[in-house]
Parts: structure tokens; sequence; C-alpha cells
């Protein structure tokens, strides 16, 4: 396993990490969960990601549950949770969500308590919120670390000028910014992170522990031919996965770009995460898996990192045709 700092700060993430987002409770129990996390541990993930929306909370407790019983050194790890959304559904009250200080406090509370342990490695504001003012995001935030139950704050989804505005308003205060952001990065999704982040990634030294490398599975190729039975984009809830990313034009691309990975001699997924953790702005790739063996298969893009030569590379963008213009 390699191992990144995450921007300018002094954690360290393994580049392979493991998040719960759509598995945990959905497609997974805790027997599973447990060995996958098991394997990922086993493998040098170090980071384990998590959220109070996913799954209503159940997926924190999961989480907490098998770490709870493998009784890992909690030094030896790292553990994020993210707040925005609330986890009561559509019958959630006005400050039950949201970036508010009370909301913030009370999940962090919550979070921590369905996950069984003393204090966040990482907590992100899961979404920008127009309705409260950045600088009592900031503060908020800030009395989280002064208290001990985070270590880092970070941001997920954010634009860069809300990214800019809060670390402007906490250098102004004598306070800590946002140290992460998570966004969405894969080859279907680069603009964030390859044109509009690079100014904060030059002058802040912003980390980032990206989401979706394989782009909901599309780019593993298994919807090539449709929509397989119990894949995400097959579960309730998730049509949207499907709206937004089975367009004929993508398979297109993703069966072109599979062809060009055999020839490679490597598997789609694993060539798809590799192009990932190339950028030397990926700080962690998220990887979410339902079986041992697509874990296992995945972790094998650190052995493709090599295969990546510039012209590798140059090949993929013409397949794809999503570069962005880089603008610093």
């Amino acid at each position: 396993m390699e191992y990144r700092r995450m921007g300018k700060s002094g954690l360290q993430l393994s580049v392979l990490s493991f998040g719960s987002w759509v598995t945990f409770a959905n497609q997974t129990d805790d027997d599973i969960n447990d060995r996958l996390m098991s394997i990922a541990y086993e493998n040098g993930v170090n980071f384990f990601d998590n959220a109070e929306v996913y799954s209503a909370g159940m997926s924190e407790e999961m989480m907490g549950r098998i770490l709870k019983k493998k009784g890992w050194d909690r030094s030896s790890f790292v553990l994020s949770s993210k707040a925005f959304f609330g986890w009561k559904g559509e019958g959630k009250k006005p400050n039950q969500h949201g970036l508010g200080r009370k909301h913030l406090m009370e999940a962090c509370d919550e979070a921590l308590q369905r996950l069984q342990v003393e204090y966040l490695d990482l907590y992100y504001c899961h979404r920008a919120d127009k309705n409260v003012p950045i600088e009592e995001v900031v503060r908020t935030m800030n009395t989280l670390i002064q208290q001990g139950k985070i270590f880092y704050w970070g941001t997920s989804e954010w634009s860069a000028a809300e990214i800019m505005e809060a670390n402007m308003i906490a250098r102004e205060l004598g306070l800590e910014g946002p140290a992460v952001e998570q966004p969405e990065y894969n080859l279907f999704n680069r603009r964030k992170m390859e044109s509009e982040f690079l100014s904060i990634f030059d002058n802040i030294g912003m980390g980032s522990t990206i989401w979706s490398p394989l782009a909901s599975g599309l780019l593993t190729g298994k919807y090539n031919n449709g929509v397989p039975e119990g894949s995400r984009m097959s579960l309730e809830g998730y049509e949207w996965l499907k709206d937004r990313t089975l367009l004929e034009d993508k398979i297109s691309r993703v069966r072109q770009l599979g062809a060009f990975a055999q020839e490679l001699g490597v598997s789609l997924p694993t060539l798809c995460i590799a192009w990932c953790i190339q950028n030397p702005n990926v700080t962690t790739a998220i990887l979410g898996a339902t079986k041992e063996s697509q874990l296992l298969e995945n972790f094998k893009a650190l052995e493709v990192l090599s295969v990546l030569t510039e012209e590798v590379r140059e090949k993929i963008d013409d397949i794809m045709g999503t570069k962005p213009e880089a603008v610093r």
C-alpha cells in the first residue's frame, strides 16, 4: 500500500480506502462487511469513510459494530463521517439537517455514538449550505476540534469559491480551515479535480478523498449490456444513477476503454482506479465493494500505475473525450 499526506496536513491516508455508501445495509450485511473491512485493513487500508445519511444512520451503526468487534488499535486507522442531509429522511425537522451549529454539533455526537468511537479523524460538511453563513460553519467545526471530537474538518462537493471563502474566514479568525475536499472524480467527471480546484491545491494545500472512481460501476463494464440484478443501479432509490450515467455514448466509450485495457493486459476497473490515483492531487480513492473478489481485484490498481505512461494516458483521453481545459 502507498500512503499519501492529506494536502499540507500531517495526516497520512492509504491511497486506496474503503467506503460504505450504497453498499452497507442495502447490499451487504454485518458478516460481509466484516470480511470486506478486514480484507481492506489487512491490505494496508487505513481510511474508512461514512456519513450520517448513508442508509439513514444504519451504515454508521454497522461499521461501528465491526470496528468494536475487530478491536483494531484506534490510532492505526482513520475514520470519517459527514453531516448535512440528516438521517431522519423525509420526516426531518428544520434543525435536523443542514450546516447550522445545532445540527453539526448534534450530528457529530450521533455519529460518534453510532460508530462507537470517541473521536472522528475527519468530519465533512457534506454539501454547502446557502442558508448558513460560512463563518458559522468554520467556527462550529473548530469548536468540535477544540472539544477533541474531530481532528480535521473538510468539505464534500463544495465549489472552489466556497472552499476559498471558508479558508479566508478561518485565516482571519485564526482558526483551521477545511483541510480536505471529497469530490466525485472519475473518467466521466474530471472538471473539479483537474481544473476548478487547481489553485486551491497549489495555494491552500488541500487534500482530496475522491469518491466513485468507477462512476458507480459504469467503468467496470458490467452495465455494457444492461443493468444486472442486484447492482447498485438496480436498487430502489438509486434510479438517479441510471438516469445520469446510462447513456449510450458513455457505454460506447466504456466498451472502447475495455478493449484498450485488454490490449494492456489489465482489467478495466484496475485501469480506471489507477488512472484516478495517478493524479498527484488525489490523496485517496474511496472504494466500495459487495464481494471479496471485487475488492481484491481493485487493489491491483496499485500494480497498474506503472502501465500509465504519458502515451497510455493520451490514448485514454482520446477514447473518453472528457479531459477539461486546465485553468490556473
